[in-house]
């Protein structure tokens, strides 16, 4: 007896020692050890201490795993020393709650560990931070009912991966802290030991039923079964016990549904244990469930901002994180055909081919991601069998490449849209890639470019613009650039208005004046702007063949159909810049004309540009009324006209009265003009302030200007001092301006130089101002 008695006492200093060899390694203090192991620091505290009793399994397992010790030989070694306190006096099925790994009860992985370790074992422990939801305070409260010494059973119902068995799992926990044992029926079968030792289950003990089909679906025991748990659970000698099970819906309405009549009643034993005792779990995380799990992600949790990503609008988190370990294990271990397929539209989708794949480009895409060997293999079936694999469900129903039927666009027709301009769609069966796998695709992948198979299939294949013009980008990225030409104009000859605005803009460059106006007026046709806007305001240097072109569009097209293409698209910018153009080609009446049709159509300055031209043309009445209209829209330029118009017509007081309402309304430039009426008016105080609040905004020439006047002046601290505020704004060109008025017989600068290079001229401060700065002297 004493030998025992000392076997158990080595037992508990061995455990111990080890734990402490284990601390010493880990290079940890108690506090940061509780923290690992997410124990209290008194706990901690009493495990590791010899005069205090045996710790508990969980605490023995918490440790083990935070120190990296083996967990199994450290529990044996907690039941030995156990056996000599009593702790332990007899034995039921199942062990404590806190010797279980959740994965071995069934609980989904969800991802590699944080530790960012690639090995299997890592990959296979992760688990997310738990998001409570509704079914979990039901659950809270069947475990509070058997903590006061009640037996309960819970069986969630609900969908593959909707979170059942992590919710079970997350709700025990309390029961690990009281010592609690949990039984998981497995061995040999799940019925066989569930039938055989439900009757030794003892008090404190959770009856562990994941998918609960196997033991009361039993076509043999199944309502054997459902009789020893109802037994177990009405008997008060043997509680308190907790069942725990879950089950699909399909099954949940097969058990309990009522038979017909005089027909057989293979279920009357589940169904009579099933009453009342059931609990449905929601498919899909609501919106506060979504915005915890976010909290989650915010703190850290890798795997729940993953998954949000991927499940943000449709709230199926649970669904996500139980299947992508398993799509990513499917498509890592999938067959050489399938891996190309999944391959191929990996690139497409990270190249921006929208959601749903061609099966024809797919397949035609997939070859050249085969090795030779693999290739020389393929049979006539390769792809159907290819298909078919990826097709396979896993977790949460998701498949690595899922057939999809595309819903038909439904937009709102515009009366300038031509018929045909609707982008085909693509013939035959589509694919679609799961989320997960595109997300890995566009990281593992992102350095790698596709091969040749993939351009020819995506040219041979493909006809939505979007994806042409995307893979037109990605091809000139990666210098695949005969490809690019290719894909760019087969965007184009599918109606791409982008593709056809490049080709123009190409032509017009290359002196194609023919063809650029064919494809301009291709481009216009599909809604595209921009290629008109460069043909007929920018055009080529000295030639009005922009303008003719416009005028062009617009003999072809009435008045009605140009307002209504003016209305859609707001070029009331191309109309501005044009009257520019025929302004300056001398055409002063076509100019105010398109002017107008500007300011008809809301451009912010065309009013004030229209009253610049009436200048010319115009009584100052009229002209003023023009500019009082703009004013009226928001212009501050023509606030600047209305000002100048009064100073130029000997009205400085009320010219310098509207400078100051602009001024104070904000205006930069009306600042500016202000400022140097104060500084000609005599006011350097005020033009000063004024000149900083323009600078302030962006406007750094006025500062420079007043620096010039003062220099001139004669005033050349006060011209420095401003200087070297216009160079804190940001503009240094005022420094040199300054140095080269006083050093006019030097030139700027080696002439005035010192032999050891430094400046002796007057300007010898500002030349040093500029060096400091970093200016180059060649930048005068």
């Amino acid at each position: 007896m004493n030998g025992e008695q000392r076997g158990h006492k080595l037992a508990l200093t061995e455990l111990r020692r080890r734990l402490a060899d284990g601390l010493a390694a880990a290079r940890l203090n108690q506090t940061q050890l509780a923290a690992r192991a997410k124990l209290g620091r008194t706990t901690v505290s009493e495990a590791l201490s010899p005069s205090k009793p045996v710790p508990s399994p969980q605490t023995v397992a918490a440790l083990a795993r935070a120190l990296k010790l083996p967990v199994q030989e450290l529990l044996t070694l907690q039941r030995t020393a156990a056996k000599e306190s009593g702790t332990v006096t007899t034995h039921g099925p199942g062990r404590p709650i806190g010797e279980w790994d959740p994965h071995d009860l069934e609980v989904h992985p969800a991802g590699p560990s944080s530790t960012g370790s690639q090995s299997d074992t890592s990959m296979a422990r992760a688990l997310p931070g738990y998001v409570p939801r509704e079914h979990d305070r039901a659950l809270g409260e069947a475990v509070r009912d058997v903590m006061a010494g009640h037996s309960r059973m819970v069986v969630l119902v609900g969908s593959s991966s909707t979170g059942k068995t992590r919710a079970c799992w997350e709700a025990v926990q309390p029961l690990a802290d009281q010592r609690w044992r949990l039984w998981h029926p497995f061995d040999p079968t799940r019925a066989e030991a569930a039938l055989e030792d439900l009757h030794r289950v003892l008090p404190r003990t959770v009856v562990w039923l994941n998918e609960a089909q196997h033991y009361l679906g039993n076509p043999t025991v199944g309502e054997r079964i459902a009789a020893a748990v109802h037994h177990l659970l009405v008997s008060p000698e043997r509680g308190p016990v907790l069942v725990l099970g879950t089950l699909w819906p399909e099954y949940a309405a097969q058990y309990t549904a009522l038979p017909r009549a005089g027909g057989a009643d293979p279920y009357s034993r589940a169904r009579e244990l099933l009453a009342g005792r059931t609990l449905t779990i929601p498919d899909a995380f609501d919106a506060p469930a979504l915005a915890a799990a976010a909290v989650f992600a915010e703190g850290g949790d890798r795997l729940l901002a993953d998954a949000l990503t991927r499940a943000h609008t449709d709230g199926r988190m649970t669904q996500e994180l139980a299947g992508a370990p398993e799509l990513l294990h499917r498509y890592q271990h999938a067959s050489p055909p399938a891996k190309a397929v999944l391959e191929a539209a990996m690139d497409a989708r990270r190249l921006g081919v929208g959601l749903h794949l061609p099966q024809a480009f797919l397949t035609d895409a997939a070859t050249d991601y085969l090795g030779q060997n693999d290739y020389d293999q393929l049979t006539d079936d390769w792809a159907e069998r290819a298909y078919a694999e990826l097709a396979e469900p896993v977790h949460g129903k998701q498949a690595p490449l899922r057939r999809t039927t595309p819903r038909p666009p439904r937009r709102l027709p515009t009366p300038t849209t031509a018929a045909g301009t609707v982008a085909p769609q693509a013939a035959g069966p589509q694919f679609r890639l799961a989320d997960y796998l595109e997300q890995h695709g566009r990281t593992a992948r992102r350095h790698l470019c596709p091969p040749a198979s993939f351009w020819h299939a995506a040219h041979t294949h493909l006809t939505h613009p979007d994806d042409l013009n995307n893979l037109t980008r990605a091809a000139t990225g990666r210098h695949r650039l005969q490809w690019a030409h290719h894909l760019l104009h087969r965007a184009a000859n599918h109606g791409s208005a982008e593709a056809l605005s490049y080709l123009a803009v190409r032509r017009w460059k290359a002196g194609d004046q023919a063809g650029a106006e064919a494809l301009a007026r291709q481009a216009a046709d599909q809604g595209n702007t921009f290629v008109l806007t460069y043909l007929t305001v920018r055009g080529k240097p000295g030639d009005q063949a922009g303008a003719a072109l416009w005028e062009d569009v617009v003999n072809q097209a009435g008045a009605d159909v140009l307002d209504r293409w003016f209305a859609d698209r707001g070029s009331a910018l191309v109309q501005a810049r044009l009257a520019v153009l025929r302004e300056k080609a001398g055409d002063q009446a076509g100019a105010e004309a398109l002017a107008r049709q500007a300011a008809d159509h809301g451009h912010p300055g065309a009013q004030a540009r229209l009253a610049e031209l009436r200048k010319v043309t115009g009584s100052r009445a009229e002209t003023e009324a023009l500019l009082w209209q703009a004013v009226d829209q928001g212009s501050t330029y023509a606030q600047y006209c209305l000002a100048e118009l009064w100073e130029k017509a000997g009205d400085p007081a009320e010219a310098e009265a509207f400078f100051q309402q602009g001024a104070d309304e904000g205006s930069a430039d009306v600042q500016a003009r202000l400022a140097v009426l104060r500084e000609k008016a005599g006011d350097q105080a005020g033009a000063e302030a004024l000149a900083r609040q323009a600078a302030d905004q962006g406007n750094t020439f006025v500062l420079s200007h007043l620096a010039v006047l003062r220099e001139k002046a004669g005033d050349q601290a006060g011209a420095e001092a401003l200087a070297r505020q216009a160079a804190d704004h940001g503009n240094t060109d005022t420094l040199f301006r300054l140095a080269r008025l006083r050093d006019e017989p030097n030139k700027l600068w080696p002439n005035g130089l010192d032999p050891d290079g430094t400046p002796t001229a007057p300007w010898q401060p500002l030349a040093c101002d500029l060096l400091g700065r970093h200016v180059p002297p060649d930048a005068t």
